[in-house]
């Protein structure tokens, strides 16, 4: 098991044998640093083996061949992740221009750190996981090869692909491994198989989707991860098992381990120390978004008592100022807003409660405990679902911003709008209510736009710029960017909306899209 201090029961050191020595169970080789943290992606799953008994050890950012055998070979398999980003997104562009002089992590890491494994511990086992994998794991357009790849299993030559949250598959894996069973077939992951199950189903081959681009938006239409899906190759098949059910009692458990909260020196979350997730999840379903492929489209929101109980633990971390860092998840409104057990879409379900009820109390309880002294909410919101209560956006206003609250209108074109599947109607009676609400302070919003996406172009671009003249803090735009497994991705690549059929102009261009880019930068510096 990860080894601790104990003299500090609470917050143990973090541990330190995990980097070095030798004879574990797991070894877990990550692009990123590792945090004891839960938003750590391998931290999390560091501290979910460790509690359910097995050695874990670390390889961070490994270069070379010494890195990689340093903790010699893991009795069980090797756990292999990019982190929390794809390593394309994350070392370039949406221009595809290096982001840094030096790249932080390879490209495409996990192909290159499973083929240093294969190269240096023949016939060890391989599990893939983190977003990279869970993105890429059927056959995919790639933006920076500008081409059809494979499925990253096969490019890996991993034994199991995890895809999603992967606390419940990693442990059925270790447990099988441990066991001496077979590691296929666990829900929430994917492996590459000779025949087809009676009860997958068949979505359009690699073939296929590389010969014809309606057979990609067949593809798109079809993803889901309720569902055995089966995707054919020349010789064989990929086979994803339907995702494990999480729920609330699951959340609250993995929250309650006992992470130190202790950074790399380096780490990206430094900002999120003390942050808190009350929710998994979402229901927006973007199109320029494929988090309900990962987490899934309906919410699972923790128990109060468990966030309580966190923020409580908080209050007696060494380096806690009285700060909670952000409460919330993917929309942080969202919490409490799970499925009362209907098929359909959440967001237009007549079922779903709006009234933010659940949210109001919990942050009312959490501003209430003993040593806190703000609990504020930066992950930003759905100001749509926030216009259901008045009473929220007061709560909101009064207690939990500091400054700015950011919002993501990301156009203001109907048409674009409408490809992103987003709803912008009431935006102007958020704005409105939420300056009435601050008029006595210099809180206001801050505002996302998203440029480049299909269906936009130089005009409607223009008349974005036009708006954005008119709004304080617009913080922040973006150049759209095609990932794996989006509908929007599927939009730039096909020219084809897949739920409809219908063409959807894209720029391809990049002068264009420079000079789109060009256009929303004097707009922000004309405010």
């Amino acid at each position: 098991m990860l080894s601790q201090n104990t003299l500090n029961p609470v917050y143990p050191l973090p541990p330190v044998i995990s980097r070095t020595g030798k004879n574990f169970d797991i070894i877990l080789v990550s692009a990123e640093y590792w945090d004891d943290h839960p938003l750590s992606p391998v931290g999390m799953i560091a501290r979910v083996l460790d509690a359910k008994g097995f050695s874990v050890g670390m390889i961070e950012k490994p270069e070379t061949e010494m890195d990689f055998t340093k903790l010699g070979s893991p009795k069980l398999f090797f756990g292999v992740t990019s982190g929390s980003m794809d390593s394309l997104v994350n070392n370039y562009t949406p221009l595809k221009k290096s982001r840094r002089d030096k790249p932080d992590m390879p490209d495409r890491a996990l192909i290159v750190y499973c083929n240093a494994l294969r190269r240096d511990f023949k016939g060890c086992k391989i599990v893939i996981g983190g977003i990279e994998a869970s993105l890429r794991r059927f056959a995919h357009y790639d933006y920076w090869d500008n081409d059809i790849r494979r499925s990253i299993a096969y490019d890996c030559r991993a034994d199991v692909l995890v895809y999603g949250n992967g606390e419940k598959q990693i442990v059925k894996l270790a447990e099988r491994a441990r066991d001496g069973k077979d590691m296929k077939g666990v829900a929430g992951t994917c492996i590459i198989a000779k025949k087809v199950p009676e009860d997958f189903q068949l979505i359009p081959s690699f073939e296929e989707i590389k010969a014809s681009k309606e057979k990609f938006c067949e593809m798109q239409a079809a993803f889901s991860i309720t569902e055995n899906l089966a995707q054919e190759y020349e010789n064989n098949f990929l086979l994803q098992y339907r995702y494990p059910d999480y729920t609330t009692e699951y959340l609250d458990w993995l929250y309650s381990l006992n992470f130190s909260r202790s950074m790399h020196s380096k780490s990206k979350l430094k900002m999120a120390q003390f942050s808190v997730v009350t929710h998994r999840g979402c229901i927006g379903e973007c199109s320029f978004c494929s988090l309900a492929l990962h987490q899934g489209s309906k919410i699972i929101s923790r128990s109060e008592d468990s966030i309580i109980a966190e923020i409580e633990k908080l209050t007696k971390h060494p380096e806690f100022k009285g700060y909670i860092d952000d409460l919330g998840g993917p929309s942080a409104n969202m919490y409490g807003m799970d499925c009362m057990g209907c098929d359909g879409k959440c967001m237009g379900c007549f079922k779903l409660d709006k009234s933010h009820e659940r949210l109001i109390n919990l942050m009312k309880r959490a501003r209430d405990v003993e040593g806190i002294k703000k609990v504020f909410v930066r992950s930003g919101i759905r100001y749509d679902l926030a216009m259901s209560s008045e009473d929220y956006i007061r709560e909101l206003s009064e207690h939990h911003v500091s400054g700015t609250l950011k919002i993501a209108p990301e156009h203001v074109s109907e048409k674009v709008l409408a490809l992103m599947n987003k709803d912008n109607e009431s935006l102007g009676d958020f704005i409105h209510l939420f300056t009435a609400l601050n008029k006595d302070t210099k809180q206001s919003l801050r505002y996302y736009f998203m440029i480049g996406h299909p269906g936009d172009d130089e005009a409607e671009v223009l008349a974005l710029a036009e708006k954005v003249k008119e709004l304080k803090n617009v913080e922040h735009f973006q150049l759209f960017t095609p990932t794996p497994m989006t509908a929007s991705t599927c939009m730039y690549w096909t020219g084809i909306n897949p739920y409809n059929m219908e063409k959807v102009k894209v720029i391809y261009d990049y002068n264009t899209k420079k000079k789109m880019k060009t256009m929303m930068m004097r707009a922000v510096k004309a405010r």
